[in-house]
């Protein structure tokens, strides 16, 4: 799992995840977490995290779990198809945790449901993520 993790991190350099400054930080079955900080690259200009930020964590979350599930020897690709969420709170503290867990794991679609939460563990926005494999 730590090579899955490495393999990840590696390939984020040069993207939106290395500009927001993402991070992932556990996989196990059928879960994958990441990391992202709460400072001026993911903030509003009033200094709360910025919505968009927190799409951006999920949608990169729920497409990293689905690739990472797709044998690699198939060589699929796996695209997102639709995105939502729900903001429930104002995060707090320093940085926030997205955890991604499939509802629906098939063939050819994911559903992904990623709860991200800020570092005292308070829900901050619920979201679900659709991804097609091709």
């Amino acid at each position: 799992m730590q090579n899955t993790l490495q393999e990840l991190n590696s390939i984020c350099p040069n993207t939106l995840m290395e500009s927001l400054g993402i991070e992932f930080i556990e996989v196990g079955e059928g879960y994958l977490k990441a990391k992202m900080p709460i400072d001026q690259r993911t903030c509003r200009p009033d200094g709360s995290l910025h919505g968009g930020a927190n799409m951006a964590l999920a949608e990169t979350v729920g497409g990293a779990l689905s690739m990472i599930t797709v044998p690699k020897e198939l060589r699929f690709s796996v695209y997102g198809i639709e995105i939502n969420g729900n903001h429930m709170k104002q995060a707090k503290g320093c940085y926030v945790i997205a955890c991604g867990k499939f509802i629906h794991c098939g063939k050819r679609t994911h559903v992904i449901e990623v709860e991200i939460k800020d570092e005292m563990g308070a829900v901050v926005t619920v979201n679900r993520v659709t991804n097609m494999v091709v």
